[in-house]
């Protein structure tokens, strides 16, 4: 999750790399589950300043979660709450500088 993302400009101008969608689902939350699957139970992010987004990646979506249950779209809330879940980051870390290599 580090550096500044510059060999996927211009898609990283505005939204960082590690949510770029992979078909229908942010990059981060495949690895987050495969991760999971292969048995690793604490996950630590070091992000960079100005990657808010993979902070709200994790959050607890209530609004959407409470609209989706009036709605009566439950498949869609268990595909939201069952992928989130089993992806929690445990610990975000932002530097004070930036040192990637690209």
């Amino acid at each position: 999750m580090a550096g500044l993302s510059t060999r996927f400009l211009p898609a990283t101008e505005e939204m960082p790399k590690e949510v770029l969608p992979v078909v229908d689902r942010p990059a981060i939350r495949i690895v987050g589950n495969e991760a999971r699957e292969a048995g690793i139970e604490h996950f630590i992010f070091i992000v960079g300043r100005n990657k808010g987004l993979i902070e709200n990646h994790f959050d607890k979506r209530y609004e959407l979660e409470e609209t989706l249950r009036q709605r009566d779209k439950l498949e869609e809330l268990e595909l939201l709450e069952g992928d989130l879940r089993e992806c929690r980051a445990n610990e975000l870390y932002a530097p004070a500088r930036v040192v990637g290599a690209g």
